[in-house]
């Protein structure tokens, strides 16, 4: 039986000294992880023995874990935890043979954010977990290292296996790679596979087989693997084979506005929204965006039937909407009961969806307008989670009101923390509208600065609602225009392109082709 233990600062002295024989088992080895906050702060940056690099969890939810796979069984003596300044004021470290089923070696339910030295331990297993319960502030979790010393539970196996045969691949996408293999054999027992891209080890499976995802379309990839058995013993690497991905797809065109219908019809000659819903038509997208206030002026059910419905309803079956602050006028009831499932596919009026290689994000931003601080921390927990989870190469989001704009609502202070999220998680292009012009940045960084590395934003909120006058440009506005019009979106699996249709049919502005960032 493990034993389960509490941490005194006794018990830390003693365990320096009684285990100072034991050896490093956990530095280099395969981390996975409940989540991350940004790719910046990997679960392996937390046995890479730099104590200037950091694993950090999504920030605000509770319960979050590391885990590490010494690759053998190991008796463990001792854990070391040198934590960042988001620490755990209460947590658990497990031990399990087979990565599922953790019996706990340890508690902590007073930590305080020093290091933390777990001496005196008695366990037994091959993977070592941390779990955070409870955190010691409002961030996530975060430590610089996590260390892990013992003895490995070698009982005198120093035999290989034998090297594994026959790897293959099957038929690769734009981004992944099935392969496949033949089991190799040991004297005691084969306990798992290393996988190997361009010679580095990028996962272990039990299986003899494994799909690597996350990859560049029209790459090649060179592959091997080798066996371990419980001893830690390792063969030598298969013969490698080359596998080039597939070229991705063909693209695909989306169509993107916000601020569109006002109470008018196509029988008047000023309404607008007939005309841009017949842009919409012409690009014959693959899918329709809309960057909020969809409906003027206090949006109920029989004005969205009387006006939006009758232009841009045509393309409500393929329609990913979010709101506007005319939505939120009356509660959301009447864009909840036209759109149905369609405002909120995942329970909330926030969510995300894929085609192809890119994963888009709806977002609410009335949560974010009413206090100097955000109102609802559930959106932004989600997202943090929904950007961790993330396996697509190219990365879009969209919401109402707008982080910076040279209209007549100007920058919006309220959307700086949304801002910096799609910064700091490498996210493509952002979206907007609120401000009744159109708006295209160059990329930015967190302070609004000309940086490659950033996401291009573009505001569109030139869907048929009457235009605003226009600021001064910001020295990062690419094109600014007080003038109606529909996004067209050209998508590929590793690029974008941006144009601007205007009412009359004639392109009023086109982007650079930006390749995606991750």
């Amino acid at each position: 039986m493990l034993a389960a233990v509490v941490l005194l600062p006794s018990a830390i002295a003693a365990a320096a000294t009684t285990q100072a024989a034991d050896v490093l088992l956990s530095q280099g080895k395969p981390v996975a992880t409940s989540t991350t906050e940004s790719s910046s702060y990997t679960g392996a940056k937390a046995v890479d023995g730099s104590t200037t690099t950091r694993w950090a969890s999504a920030e605000g939810a509770d319960p979050q874990w590391l885990r590490i796979d010494l690759g053998q069984s190991a008796s463990i003596h001792r854990v070391v935890l040198n934590w960042e300044a988001a620490y755990a004021k209460k947590y658990r470290i497990e031990v399990s043979d087979d990565g599922t089923s953790f019996t706990t070696a340890a508690t902590v339910d007073t930590g305080d954010g020093k290091i933390d030295d777990l001496g005196g331990l008695t366990a037994r297993g091959r993977f070592v977990r941390f779990v955070g319960l409870t955190r010691g502030t409002s961030y996530g979790y975060s430590f610089w290292e996590m260390q892990v010393f013992g003895t490995t539970d070698s009982s005198g196996d120093t035999q290989a296996p034998t090297t594994p045969a026959g790897l293959a691949a099957g038929t690769a996408t734009a981004t992944s790679v099935p392969l496949t293999w033949g089991a190799a054999t040991d004297n005691v027992g084969v306990t798992g596979y290393d996988v190997l891209r361009n010679g580095t080890a990028v996962a272990t499976s039990a299986t003899t087989s494994y799909t690597d995802t996350g990859l560049t379309p029209a790459t090649s990839y060179t592959y091997a693997v080798r066996a371990r058995d419980a001893a830690g013993n390792a063969s030598p690497t298969s013969t490698p084979i080359t596998v080039k991905t597939a070229a991705g797809s063909a693209g695909f065109v989306l169509a993107a506005a916000g601020d569109i219908a006002e109470q008018c019809t196509a029988s008047s000659s000023g309404c607008v929204h007939p005309k841009t819903a017949k842009l919409v038509e012409n690009m014959s997208p693959a899918a329709v965006i809309t960057m909020g206030d969809n409906q003027y002026d206090e949006p109920t059910l029989s004005d969205f039937k009387n006006y939006y419905d009758k232009t841009w309803g045509k393309f409500k079956n393929i329609t990913h909407p979010v709101p506007g602050n005319h939505e939120s006028y009356s509660g959301f009831t009447g864009y909840d009961q036209y759109f149905g499932a369609i405002a909120k596919p995942q329970g909330q009026r926030y969510y995300s969806w894929e085609m192809g290689n890119w994963h888009f994000i709806a977002l609410d931003s009335n949560d974010f307008t009413t206090h100097d601080d955000f109102a609802e921390p559930p959106q932004i927990t989600w997202l943090k989670q929904d950007l961790a989870g993330n396996t697509k190469g190219c990365v879009a989001a969209y919401y109402h009101h707008p982080r910076w704009s040279s209209g007549d609502h100007g920058d919006n202070k309220d959307s700086v923390e949304l801002w910096n999220l799609m910064v700091a998680n490498k996210v493509d292009l952002v979206l907007n509208g609120h401000d009744h012009d159109y708006e295209r940045f160059v990329p930015q960084n967190a302070d609004g600065k000309a940086d490659g590395g950033g996401p291009v934003e573009i505001v569109g909120g030139s869907g048929g609602a009457d235009l605003y006058d226009l600021s001064p440009a910001h020295p990062t506005t690419a094109k600014l225009l007080k003038t109606f019009g529909v996004l067209k979106l050209s998508m590929t699996d590793t690029s974008f392109q941006t144009q601007l249709i205007g009412v009359d049919g004639k392109v009023l502005d086109n982007s650079p082709t930006y390749t995606c960032h991750q």
